[in-house]
């Protein structure tokens, strides 16, 4: 079903307001920190249980990530979407919710970057990158949506 044309519109001009906000490129810039640990989180765990525990990949993934999103959560919710704090049992199952639908992107990313003959760690950390915007606009708009 297509959208109307004054729907588009008023979804472009809502964007638009949203891309001129400092405050919103600020967040942005809090999210990417919080990330960037996440993301040293995620490989180490990832490198040790595959390189050094022997894992199967998929194994690591999951654990590695469910160690990255634990600490995710807490420091966005103390930092980066401090202001928007609702529920913590609430915002974390939102949080958990969204961050699960990145983690199959990410697995699926993984898979096939794997498949493709590509080294598993630098599979893991490129599959990382390319769902970041997936995982902050998840966050934004209902995670820790106020």
């Amino acid at each position: 079903m297509a959208q109307r044309p004054s729907a588009v519109l008023a979804a472009r001009a809502r964007a638009g307001r949203a891309l001129r906000r400092s405050s919103n490129w600020l967040q942005l810039a809090k999210f990417a920190a919080v990330g960037a640990t996440g993301y040293v989180v995620n490989l180490a765990v990832y490198t040790a249980l595959l390189r050094g525990a022997g894992w199967h990949y998929a194994y690591a993934a999951t654990v590695s990530f469910l160690v990255a999103v634990t600490n995710n959560y807490l420091w966005n919710r103390i930092w980066t979407f401090r202001a928007q704090r609702g529920h913590v049992a609430h915002q974390g199952l939102r949080f958990f919710t969204v961050a699960l639908i990145a983690y199959g992107a990410n697995l699926g990313i993984l898979s096939a970057l794997i498949a493709l003959g590509m080294n598993k760690v630098v599979a893991q950390a490129i599959a990382i990158v390319l769902v970041t915007p997936l995982n902050f606009v998840g966050n934004k708009l209902w995670s820790f949506r106020r």
